[in-house]
This record gives structure tokens, sequence and C-alpha cells, in this order.
């Protein structure tokens, strides 16, 4: 029974991460909403490793990651968004365009759950990636600069919100085997990541997923000259 609960557990701490970023965001406090978001994507990589590694995956456990995803990874960048426009315009309704974002997200949550086809590689980004790359924006970006403008905002809200329903394939890092040949692309962004990390720190995280997701459509392309 406990073995058994593990990953749901894990799950839930992901849930839990993503009402305290939401919180943060609301009651302006000091500790940024990305590091709920990075302790939340932590727990949503181990639920899913555990319940694989344990042999104890379920409809239930799949259902709830779903629920845990749609707060954490879906109202949580929204939120964040939404935080970011107000501050930067004098339109009152424009704010709430952020809130497009947790639609797709919970759209494309949907859309994983019934598709088959998403075992070694996802169709449109997934929400984690979408996530990070937006509560980076105010830790990478000062209010004034280029990206803290109503106009740059809303774009990326609009074409990230796309690029998670989008058809395109974005690659995942669900590892059947350890081998150089069969993990060439993830061993490949994962060192590359790591460079980043170390070069840029907390600068690097939007240039990762900038990077995976051009990465990923180089893949895609290459495959489909192949």
């Amino acid at each position: 029974m406990i073995r058994s609960s593990i990953p749901n557990f894990l799950t839930s701490c992901n849930l839990v991460c993503g009402c305290f970023g939401i919180v943060a965001c609301l009651e302006g406090w000091d500790t940024p909403a990305a590091y709920f978001v990075w302790a939340a994507a932590m727990f949503d990589f181990f639920d899913g490793f555990a319940a694989r590694w344990l042999k104890v995956s379920s409809p239930i456990g799949k259902e709830l990651d779903s629920l845990a995803d749609v707060i954490s990874f879906g109202l949580l960048p929204a939120m964040v968004m939404y935080k970011m426009i107000q501050s930067v315009t004098t339109i009152w309704w424009l704010p709430y365009v952020a809130f497009i974002m947790a639609a797709f997200a919970a759209l494309r949550l949907a859309i994983f759950n019934v598709d088959e086809t998403q075992t070694d590689s996802f169709k449109g980004l997934n929400t984690p990636s979408n996530t990070l790359f937006i509560t980076s924006l105010p830790l990478v970006f000062t209010p004034g600069s280029w990206v803290f403008q109503q106009f740059v905002l809303v774009t990326i809200t609009v074409v990230f919100s796309l690029l998670m329903v989008s058809p395109f394939r974005f690659f995942a890092f669900k590892f059947k085997s350890f081998k150089w040949a069969d993990n060439q692309v993830r061993f490949t962004f994962m060192a590359v990541a790591v460079l980043l990390l170390i070069s840029f720190r907390l600068a690097a995280v939007p240039l990762i997923i900038l990077f995976y997701i051009g990465a990923s459509f180089i893949g895609g392309a290459l495959k489909m000259k192949m």
C-alpha cells in the first residue's frame, strides 16, 4: 500500500509547489515563483520515474499527474505572465491575455492523455518546458528591458501557447537505455545545457529552453529527410 502511494505522494508535492508559486505571485513574496516551478518539475520527473521503477503505474496516478500539472505548469506560468504584463501596460484587459496559456496548457495535457503516440517524444511543447521559460524571464530580465514590453510579452504568450498544441515533435527525456546510439540528441542536449548553466547561471534557463525547441525542430527536420 505504501509502495503504491509513493508516486502519488510525489505528484501531490508537485501540485503543492504550484500552489505556493501562485501565492508567491499574488502576495509578492521575495522568493520568486520560478523556485517553486523548479521544485515542481523535479517532483514531476520523479513521480513518473518512481511509478516505472516500482511498477505501480495506475489510471488514478495518470489523472492526478495531469491535474497537478494544470496547476504547476498551466495556471502558475499564466499568473507569472499576468503579473508581468500588468506591470507594463495601462490597458486594463491586456493582462488577462496571459490566461490563454493556462487554457492551452490544459488542452495540451488532455491531448497527451488520449494520444498513445507520445511515448518517446512529445507532440507539442511540453508544459514544464513552457513554464520554465516563462517563470525564468523575471529572474533574467529587469523591468524596463526589451522583454518587459507589452507587445513582446503578449507575443511570447501567444507563440508559446500555440507551441504547446502544435503538431511539432519535441524529444522526451525517457531513457529506454543509456547507450549513446539510442540517446545522441538527449546526451548532447544535456551536455550543452550544463555548459550554459556553468557559463550563464540563471540567465541560461531561457536559453536552454530555446535550444531545446531549436534542437527538436532540427531533429524533426532531419528525420523527415531520412
